[in-house]
């Protein structure tokens, strides 16, 4: 629900590897502009993570695993790196998801053990059709000035491959002293207010 590019578009991409008895790796890159708006040096969120994920019972899946979010030549004076655990259970449609930070969070001093719960389903409404609703909660401890709600609606329809879907974004960012929290210093817009995102998306 936090725009991470100054409310501009993102290329992104990533690779994901299946190993034997359920366990994965996989990376995924986004360009960013949140780190040098901040004064650092970063263009880019490089983010690496394992886990095992397999059914444990009839129509319930259990994943676990271990992300880390590396923010490469940051120069921060508190390094946004961060990494989380986070465990996860599907069933049917929905997925109810935790993720706990065991280090700082983004750039936040003091901020482990920050954690984020996600409730997200997905609907097959038609032909390659998908409905895609999502709410969240992050805490940031010891920041509750900058912990929020985060929602998504997305509609997703598969083109031959490509992936198309818009959705509708946003957070309910706090203010302090009447400036929201998660302004960008850059130009001062909230980084959380409600929004229209488009995407394309293709899976080799």
């Amino acid at each position: 629900g936090i725009s991470q590019t100054r409310l501009k578009p993102a290329l992104q991409g990533g690779a994901d590897v299946a190993l034997p008895a359920g366990f994965y790796v996989g990376t995924w890159l986004s360009t960013i502009k949140w780190i040098k708006d901040a004064g650092g040096g970063a263009n880019v969120e490089w983010d690496i993570y394992g886990g095992w994920k397999n059914e444990v019972a009839k129509d319930l899946t259990l994943d676990v695993g271990v992300l880390r979010y590396q923010y490469p030549s940051a120069d921060l004076a508190v390094s946004p790196n961060t990494t989380e655990l986070y465990a996860a259970l599907t069933y049917g449609p929905a997925t109810l998801k935790y993720s706990h930070s065991v280090t700082n969070l983004f750039g936040f001093k003091d901020s482990k053990n920050s954690g984020y719960v996600d409730l997200s389903a997905t609907f097959e409404v038609g032909p390659a059709i998908q409905l895609i609703p999502h709410i969240g909660y992050q805490k940031v401890a010891h920041y509750s000035d900058f912990s929020y709600t985060d929602y998504s609606f997305t509609v997703g329809k598969d083109f031959g491959g490509f992936f198309v879907s818009a959705a509708v974004v946003g957070a309910d960012t706090k203010s302090i002293n009447g400036v929201k929290a998660y302004a960008s210093p850059a130009n001062g817009k909230d980084l959380g207010r409600t929004g229209f995102v488009v995407a394309v998306k293709k899976v080799f």
